[in-house]
């Protein structure tokens, strides 16, 4: 099955326009690989501010008209006015790795803890609203709690890989994807034209996958 590596951070309203075209890609049949690059992390973790605000909001809004996806009023006049929020991308990322290890759908979860910030008003580094998110999925607490623990020590090393893909595919922002062939080449896509567009973007993707088999193997029949 053909590979789609998605780079993006749960934080990142961009990664949030694209969820529809990752939710369609997986529906065409490519495999989905998410990785984490960690955007608001360590240094760069930012508490929310009326400056804050006013820099997410015209992407939101621009997001919105592009796409269609939500975002509610306990996002825009709660969560945006919550001083005392911290946005932090480890714990999201860290609670994607424990649905992964756990062999659940690190897709679909993530489009949870995209849809409880971005509509709902939760934030996404809210540990314990990451934890309820688990159980929706079926996960028991416990479990959870214990994979969530583990992926502490994996964070760093997770992060590390994802922008040194980033690197190696000449990509510069989240989110950014690529599409890997059976053998391992891995070349990277472009989504900007896409957003809104989920049937245009099947086409190109599958597109792009042909045309990169043809020049892996010239002698391949359509």
């Amino acid at each position: 099955m053909p590979i789609l590596h998605a780079i993006i951070d749960p934080l990142c309203g961009w990664c949030y326009a694209a969820a529809p075209l990752l939710d369609a890609a997986a529906k065409a049949g490519f495999t989905i690989k998410l990785h984490g690059g960690g955007m608001l992390t360590g240094s760069r973790r930012k508490q929310i501010d009326a400056n804050w605000r006013d820099y997410v909001m015209p992407h939101d809004l621009r997001i919105s008209e592009l796409t269609g996806q939500p975002f509610g009023e306990n996002y825009f006049n709660g969560l945006l006015r919550d001083t005392t929020i911290v946005l932090d991308s480890a714990p999201p990322i860290k609670a994607m790795l424990a649905i992964d290890a756990m062999g659940g759908d690190a897709l679909a979860y993530l489009h949870s803890v995209q849809l409880a910030h971005y509509r709902d008003g939760h934030s996404a580094s809210d540990e314990g609203h990451l934890a309820r998110l688990a159980t929706a999925q079926g996960f028991s607490p416990n479990a959870f709690a214990a994979q969530y623990t583990q992926a502490e020590g994996k964070l760093d090393e997770h992060i590390v890989e994802s922008r040194a893909r980033l690197n190696r595919i000449g990509a510069q922002g989240f989110p950014s994807m690529a599409i890997e062939t059976y053998d391992g080449k891995i070349t990277a896509i472009n989504i900007n034209r896409y957003y809104g567009q989920p049937e245009q973007w099947i086409s190109y993707l599958k597109t792009q996958f042909t045309r990169t088999l043809t020049i892996l193997n010239p002698n391949m029949t359509h």
